[in-house]
């Protein structure tokens, strides 16, 4: 493999994130000291808002939703009705199960809800209203009973669409709070907010941080950081196409890494021509050209095998196959976030409307795990339950040998208490 353009080097990424872990940290600790006064300084500072009350009331939603279009209605209807049905099949998959290891011996584990989730929105430039759909109504299928949301102002002003689709997704309170006071709020809880078991949502750089350092007073998703993009194409992949969804993800943000990964270096080069040719158009090209500029990556291998090979070691979160056989990277790829096999899909499908989860993992995060769906709200847990009182005493014996290699005197008294109680001796 060979490089026709490098990102931005390891070393700058380093000193970018741990300023921003500094400026996390000194956040949160003013939320854990100061509460309700801290998030409402921050919220001035940060976003200009300050409203008597962060919470939309009943009346406030109810006038919100009254004012939205109905084409608007119609659209997020037909997202979450794909959201929907694809996380209630994931929750159908996840069986509850009580096996029979040996006579009277019972194994089981249960699939349970977390009690509290608590869902970030983001805001800012690009409302990005979806996440709504992603990450609330996926709560509410796991059955999560109490889910409560954030998203930021816009301009000072309350995002309707942004607060219909929360609405329509089942969240129990709504918040107009943004950035690291919206996480930390929820994770650490202030006078007027309750804390929640476990946050959730994509954001910035400072949305991902902050997940990362209340993770294990809370759970978290994941680090869903900025977004990553990489398309994989061949010699019969379109040039336009490329540029256009590497692009289209880039806007997302200036730290956003968008990758090529081509086994023709003719296809390539073009498409970094049509990439530049479309900056020149792009009404977002100001966010999108820094984004390639520093994050950009362009890699020539010689076959499918080797493209295979690079993009598990990238692990990006979205992963287009623009190739004429875009099955053998399902068969063969394992790194990645999201699949999108063939140019009739892309990441916007995905990321919008397809009923695909678009909270998906970052900075190689995709090596470990996946992306949100039900099954993150969910805890299994599992139980035993021994009916025979013989076979009780039957696994003490093996279980007091076991202990007692270990050197656990304690361990292996609750052991052979049950031998000398169950046994056949007695």
């Amino acid at each position: 493999m060979k490089y026709l353009k490098k990102g931005m080097s390891e070393e700058n990424l380093k000193e970018s994130d741990e300023k921003t872990k500094e400026i996390v940290s000194n956040t949160l600790k003013e939320i854990e000291e100061k509460g309700d006064k801290a998030v409402r300084n921050l919220s001035i500072k940060f976003d200009k808002w300050n409203p008597e009350s962060f919470k939309l009331s009943s009346k406030q939603i109810k006038d919100i939703v009254s004012s939205i279009p109905q084409q608007v209605k119609d659209d997020i209807e037909f997202a979450q009705n794909n959201i929907k049905k694809f996380a209630e099949a994931q929750r159908d998959s996840m069986k509850d199960i009580n096996v029979e290891v040996m006579p009277g011996v019972f194994l089981g584990h249960k699939n349970i809800p977390v009690d509290s989730v608590g869902c970030y929105i983001p805001g800012g430039r690009y409302p990005m209203i979806a996440s709504a759909h992603m990450s609330i109504l996926t709560a509410k299928v796991a059955g999560v009973e109490r889910v409560i949301a954030c998203t930021p102002p816009i301009n000072g002003e309350v995002p309707k669409a942004t607060v219909y689709a929360m609405h329509k997704a089942g969240a129990d309170e709504i918040y107009i709070l943004g950035g690291i006071q919206a996480m930390g709020s929820m994770a650490i809880g202030t006078e007027s907010i309750e804390s929640v078991d476990m946050i959730v949502g994509p954001g910035n750089a400072f949305v991902a941080e902050t997940k990362r350092q209340v993770f294990g007073r809370v759970g978290i998703d994941l680090l869903a950081g900025p977004t990553e993009t990489l398309v994989i194409a061949d010699e019969t992949s379109e040039p336009e196409m490329i540029a256009t969804d590497i692009l289209g993800q880039g806007e997302h943000g200036p730290t956003s890494p968008g990758a090529i990964i081509s086994t023709s270096e003719t296809i390539a080069k073009e498409a970094m021509e049509e990439i530049e040719r479309q900056l020149q158009i792009l009404p977002t090209a100001d966010v999108a050209r820094e984004s390639w500029n520093n994050y950009g990556q362009v890699i020539i291998v010689e076959n499918e095998e080797e493209a295979v090979e690079e993009a598990d070691k990238l692990a990006f979160e979205h992963v287009e196959v623009l190739t004429k056989n875009p099955n053998y990277f399902l068969e063969n790829m394992k790194n990645y976030g999201a699949l999108f096999l063939g140019p009739e899909t892309n990441v916007a499908y995905g990321d919008k409307v397809i009923g695909t989860n678009h909270t998906l993992p970052t900075k190689k995060a995709a090596k470990y795990t996946g992306g949100l769906w039900v099954g993150k709200f969910l805890k299994t847990v599992t139980y035993q339950h021994i009916e025979s009182p013989e076979q009780s005493a039957m696994i003490g014996e093996y279980a007091a040998r076991l202990c007692q290699l270990e050197n656990f005197a304690g361990h292996a008294e609750q052991a052979l208490l049950r031998v000398r109680k169950y046994g056949k001796n007695n």
